[in-house]
Formats: structure tokens, C-alpha cells, sequence
């Protein structure tokens, strides 16, 4: 495959979080002993699925297939075919599966303020694979998350720092804690992210006390509650992720070492 022919559409990348160092290093060891066996998925000249292969083929001169998906009419259809590729991922976090489902409201509603402006086609017929996204409950539910979360994400989107984003999706802070920690200035939220995992919990629970001091007592229990199981989540969630990254790395490890008692067996009985 000529890879001038492929382009790399940055909407459509930005849809899927970049892989942990450890993650990259393990599929690029992967990639050098066994080669690129999944082709990679084009839509006409568009890379739509494998743009971590095809960045370490390119890297490393490892050749690949392509193989191209005509089903698409539009850029739209590719990016809600992406979208849900990726609301499908077990691997995929809370936070990248909330903002994978608003970027996917975004699609449908644009596209169904469109066609309201069109005059009806004969014979064709509604879209029935769309859901009506009509509510927040519709994407929390694509999302797999509480509509609260989605609201919570939504803040995230309109007023956190880049720094802030980044920590929310590295699970430095959770969901919950970032929403509060988004309503600060920004400089004040680099300070936070600046200062690790403590300064961010520290910046949320003095925003949540600010709020809290003109509500009842009740609510700020169970906000404080919500706030503490939030964190929790996030810190397991972290220890997961690292768990699995251990596992994808001595699992390649493993594999190198049959390859190689492999060849080892093999010049014995020679």
C-alpha cells in the first residue's frame, strides 16, 4: 500500500485516547516480531481504524494491508461507525465513553437539522438505526454512565484546561472532583493539576464547601459521600489500568520467550 494514498483525519483520531507508554511499547514489539496481521481499515484515502499500527508500520517500515469499508455515504456515517467502535471497548474509560456519546448527539442532531431542512425524498425511509437523543438519559445510556456524569462531562468540556482534561482522563482525579475543579479560574486549575493527585482533591473539596455553605445539610452529606466513592473509583481504576498495562507487557514478554526457546529446540535437532 502507497501511504501517500492514506490521509489521517485528526477529528477521527482525536475520537480515540492515545495509548499508555506501555500499551505503545507492547504493540510495537508485537508489531516487529509477528508483522502487521489486521489490515487496516480505509474509507476511500481516510484511515478510519488502526492509526497506531499504521504510525509504528510507518515508523519501523513494516509493510501492511488495507482493506476499504464502502458502506459509508458521509464523513458522518464514518465518524458514528468510529464512535461506536469505541462505546463498545471494555477498555475504554467512563469519561471517553461520555464524550465519545456527546460528540455522537452532535452528529445525530446536525444531521437530523439538516435533513428537517430537506424536502422529503420519495421512498426513503427514516433512519431507524439513530436513536431520537432527545434527553441527557439518552446519552448517559449509549455512554453506559449516570446522567449526572454526562453532566459532569459536560462541564468538564466547557470549562476545564487542557491540563485538567488530561488528568481527568488519566484518572488522576475523578469525574465528579474534575466538574468542581472546572469552575475555577484557570490558572488556578494548572496550579491544581500542578500539584498532583492531593492538590486536585484539595481544589474540589474547597469548591464543594464553597457550594455547600448556602445548602441544607442533608445534600453536602451526600454530595461528600458521592465526592469520596468518586475518588475511590478513580484511584482503582488507575490500579487497574496499570494491572492490565503489566499484563499486556509480560504477555509479550512471554511470547518473545516461546519464539525463542522456539529456535533454540529447533538448532538442537538440527
Amino acid at each position: 500500500m502507497n501511504t501517500a494514498n492514506i490521509t489521517i483525519n485528526e477529528e477521527l483520531r482525536s475520537f480515540i485516547d492515545p495509548l499508555a507508554d506501555i500499551e505503545y511499547a507492547a504493540l510495537e514489539r508485537s508489531l516487529r516480531l509477528e508483522g502487521c496481521r489486521d489490515a487496516l481499515v480505509l474509507w476511500n484515502d481516510i484511515l478510519i481504524d488502526g492509526h497506531n499500527r499504521y504510525a509504528i508500520c510507518q515508523k519501523l517500515g513494516i509493510p501492511f494491508k488495507t482493506v476499504q469499508n464502502t458502506s459509508f455515504s458521509s464523513i458522518e456515517d464514518v465518524q458514528l461507525w468510529v464512535i461506536e467502535n469505541n462505546l463498545a471497548r471494555r477498555s475504554v474509560s467512563d469519561f471517553q465513553r461520555g464524550v465519545l456519546a456527546l460528540r455522537k448527539k452532535d452528529i445525530v442532531a446536525a444531521r437530523s437539522a439538516q435533513r428537517a431542512g430537506e424536502p422529503d425524498k420519495v421512498g426513503e425511509e427514516p433512519d431507524a438505526a439513530s436513536p431520537p437523543w432527545n434527553t441527557r438519559e439518552d446519552v448517559a445510556k449509549a455512554a453506559r454512565v449516570s446522567s449526572n456524569t454526562i453532566s459532569q462531562i459536560e462541564r468538564i468540556q466547557r470549562a476545564a484546561t487542557p491540563q485538567l482534561v488530561d488528568a481527568v482522563r488519566a484518572g488522576t482525579i475523578s469525574i465528579n472532583a474534575a466538574a468542581n475543579v472546572a469552575s475555577l479560574p484557570e490558572e488556578q486549575q494548572r496550579a491544581a493539576v500542578a500539584g498532583g493527585r492531593k492538590e486536585l482533591q484539595q481544589a474540589a473539596k474547597q469548591v464543594r464547601e464553597q457550594k455547600a455553605a448556602a445548602r441544607p445539610k442533608r445534600e453536602v452529606l451526600a454530595d461528600a459521600d458521592v465526592e469520596d466513592a468518586g475518588d475511590d473509583l478513580a484511584k482503582l481504576r488507575a490500579q487497574i489500568g496499570a494491572l492490565k498495562d503489566r499484563v499486556a507487557s509480560l504477555t509479550t514478554e512471554n511470547t518473545v520467550l516461546k519464539q525463542r526457546i522456539g529456535r533454540l529446540d529447533g538448532s538442537l535437532t538440527d
